[in-house]
């Protein structure tokens, strides 16, 4: 069973996430049920490495990027045999592959 490694830039994503819904949206305990959602959405992976769906069948760039939809966010990570690599946790509203990726791809439409 592969373990999870979370890197810094997703584990700022999920601080972030936080402070915006206990800040903004002024609801902490909305804040922490998201975040807790999150986690429990890439724990699974644990058991389940390949449950998410290829990025690179979504886009024009070849990556060996997947990524898990929990709620409202995205996760997006790498597996192997031994581990998952959660890279990022990006809300969906936002432009996430411009912010993956730097624009080195054409996107054919993400949502079809």
């Amino acid at each position: 069973m592969p373990k999870i490694r979370v890197n810094p830039m997703a584990t700022e994503d999920l601080i972030e996430i936080r402070a915006y819904i206990t800040k903004e949206l002024e609801n902490p305990t909305a804040a922490m049920n998201v975040v807790r959602n999150i986690i429990d959405s890439y724990e699974q992976l644990k058991t389940f490495p390949m449950m998410g769906v290829d990025l690179s069948t979504k886009i024009n760039v070849q990556t060996d990027f997947k990524y898990l939809v929990s709620g409202r966010y995205i996760v997006f990570y790498r597996a192997d045999n031994e581990f998952v690599y959660i890279y990022r946790i990006l809300y969906a509203g936002r432009d996430y592959l411009k912010i993956l990726f730097q624009n080195e791809i054409e996107i054919d439409n993400l949502d079809q």
